[in-house]
């Protein structure tokens, strides 16, 4: 992998000002999810830096790259190119940055639709997009960003609920990742709840 000061001046190359601040807000959030969470902070700092690196593509340049990298696009993808920006992203970084740890790629190219059995690195830079301290303010994000520091899975939860809510008002497309990833975190909060019964 690539020197930490290298991908980060490319990283504010690739982006608008505005991106660049929101991806340095989401590595400060990382961080602070990492250390709560018990997860490698360097993995934390890479994986927030780049999770937008694509994300300032036109839509057709988007789709002109998934293609190039040949990444599969599904129907709801070509509905709404924007959702390549993670997969694009993950296998740009994996290329430009020489970066072949597949939990920091997988936590790239994840982080817009969540996918079933994330990992902890994954959840991290998922929820971090969220709550990050530049993000605008939107009904229920103090309690989002509460939740992140006492139970990650709930907060996802919410996290979920409060997208799916979003997109259907506006009836668009929900992709089905984004279903998967909802229903096993209910799956995972319920089982550690059962077996929280259980040692009582």
């Amino acid at each position: 992998m690539k020197k930490y000061d290298y991908i980060k001046r490319k990283i504010k190359s690739l982006l608008d000002s505005e991106r660049y601040i929101h991806s340095l807000g989401v590595e400060k959030e990382a961080v602070k999810l990492g250390k709560r969470y018990d997860i490698d902070i360097e993995k934390c700092k890479v994986a927030a830096l780049i999770h937008d690196c694509q994300k300032n593509l036109k839509d057709e340049e988007l789709i002109e790259k998934a293609l190039f990298y040949g990444i599969n696009i599904d129907k709801i993808q070509k509905k709404s190119p924007q959702l390549l920006h993670g997969p694009v992203g993950a296998l740009y970084s994996r290329q430009q940055f020489e970066i072949n740890d597949e939990d920091i790629l997988n936590a790239v190219y994840y982080h817009t639709t969540g996918r079933d059995n994330m990992s902890m690195l994954e959840k991290i830079i998922y929820i971090a997009d969220i709550i990050e301290e530049n993000r605008n303010y939107f009904k229920g994000l103090d309690e989002i960003r509460e939740q992140a520091y006492i139970d990650i899975n709930r907060a996802l939860i919410m996290s979920a609920d409060s997208t799916i809510t979003y997109v259907i008002q506006r009836k668009n497309l929900i992709h089905p990742l984004t279903i998967e990833f909802r229903n096993n975190l209910l799956l995972e909060v319920e089982s550690y709840e059962k077996k929280e019964k259980k040692s009582l």
